[in-house]
């Protein structure tokens, strides 16, 4: 999902120019109001069916991932029709003005009209990963993208559609990663499937109250990109609005890799948790937090070395950006250090129930902490120190979740047994469960 934006913003900066990349990096955010309902409901499904699925009850678990299909496309349809009444006035919220805003309504309005496709291909990718095909999910991610690069060259150099083209590209291969994903249930050894049954008003409410966490991460990552543009806009003005989207670009890839790294951790410690396993799910978090904190160190360096070779791939040649983007990389690079950490600990604590821990860490690290110094550092520090605002806040996170486990205000591994869910509708009491 990340490498199709990165892709849309790579032919739009060569195929366009400046003001069409920075148009569509103004609109991305509108993937994550839509991608944060699917994973607020795609996460909070899947930690229950695989539960369920742990603890050997399948009819449940069928009845979970219908409640999900069905809550998912009602949910995000009354989101993106509400959107689409206001679109031009969404995306000057976004941070258009109005010299890119034709480019950034011209994206918005295509990824609005056909935003179910995105959230059901999520839905689908996250179940069919719980399912026990991860090789799949993978599959019709690929396939996605592989037409997106496709579609984008033919709509964009070929057929001259513009920023259009690009939104077009993006909507048809994720319909077609659709169709590779719908395969699984051709298969023999697939457990998931649509049930006929009554609406459950208890497991909706246990749906969202699991995946909350998702639904914070991904949101925020709206109210950060909104935060930044409107910051960079303020106080360096189109240079800044520029630099940020090559970086925002690169930001939403590598994202993705630490999120993957989480979401791959949820599926085996659901199970653990359901099938009462502690001691192999203490093993898989281990390997998850040594994985992020190693990805964290490579994305950084990579950043520190590679950073001219990424703002050549976008086509940038003002000096000037050049310059302000190369700094920028180097100081927001700093923040994948942490990042790792965070993510691991957000989707650990929401895959075993622990939504107030997951949501409190999610929490800090993208609204109490992101806001206050996405004001101080520029105000009081200069514009240049506007880049520092994501490495200071996924710092102070880490620090805060490592004193809560030294000094035991939250506990990483539960000593006594989880409540077993029975054949009835009730659920485990998650939400009572104390930090």
């Amino acid at each position: 999902m990340a490498i199709n934006i990165l892709i849309d913003g790579l032919f739009v900066s060569h195929g366009v120019g400046e003001k069409g990349l920075a148009g569509v990096n103004i609109a991305v955010p509108i993937y994550s109001v839509i991608l944060s309902v699917s994973l607020w409901i795609g996460m909070g499904g899947a930690t229950l069916y695989s539960i369920a699925l742990g603890q050997n009850n399948h009819v449940r678990a069928k009845k979970i991932f219908t409640h999900s299909i069905i809550l998912a496309i009602a949910t995000t349809g009354l989101i993106i029709a509400f959107c689409l009444m206001f679109e031009k006035r969404l995306a000057y919220v976004f941070g258009a003005n109005d010299s890119i805003i034709t480019y950034v309504d011209d994206y918005l309005h295509i990824i609005l009209l056909f935003g179910l496709v995105f959230v059901l291909e999520n839905i689908l990718s996250i179940f069919i990963r719980n399912d026990g095909n991860p090789a799949l999910a993978m599959t019709g991610l690929i396939v996605t993208s592989v037409v997106n690069i496709i579609l984008n060259y033919l709509f964009i150099f070929i057929f001259h559609w513009g920023v259009k083209g690009a939104a077009y590209a993006t909507v048809i291969g994720t319909f077609i990663g659709i169709l590779a994903l719908l395969t699984h249930f051709l298969t023999r050894k697939k457990q998931l499937g649509y049930s006929h049954t009554k609406l459950d008003i208890s497991l909706l409410g246990n749906i969202f109250s699991i995946g909350f966490p998702s639904f914070i991460v991904e949101g925020s990552a709206a109210v950060m990109m909104v935060g930044f543009n409107v910051t960079f806009s303020h106080f360096v003005g189109e240079v800044g609005v520029v630099a940020y989207a090559v970086v925002n670009y690169m930001h939403t890839v590598f994202i993705m890799l630490f999120i993957g790294i989480g979401t791959a951790l949820q599926p085996i410690t659901s199970y653990h948790y359901g099938a009462n396993l502690y001691s192999r799910m203490k093993q898989f978090i281990r390997m998850a937090i040594i994985t992020g904190i190693s990805l964290g160190a490579a994305v950084f360096m990579i950043g520190l070395i590679g950073r001219g070779w990424i703002i050549s791939l976008f086509g940038i040649e003002i000096s000037e950006v050049v310059d302000y983007t190369k700094m920028g990389i180097s100081y927001f690079f700093a923040g994948y250090l942490f990042l790792g950490i965070n993510m691991v600990f957000v989707e650990y604590y929401q895959s075993i129930g622990k939504i107030r821990i997951a949501t409190w860490i999610t929490l800090c690290r993208s609204l109490f902490l992101f806001i206050p110094l996405l004001w101080v550092l520029p105000n009081f520090f200069g514009p240049d120190t506007i880049w520092l605002v994501f490495p200071l806040a996924e710092g102070f996170t880490v620090l805060f979740i490592y004193l809560a486990l030294k000094f035991k205000w939250i506990e990483l591994i539960r000593s006594e047994k989880p409540k077993i869910i029975t054949n009835r509708v009730t659920e485990p009491a998650f939400s009572k469960d104390k930090m």
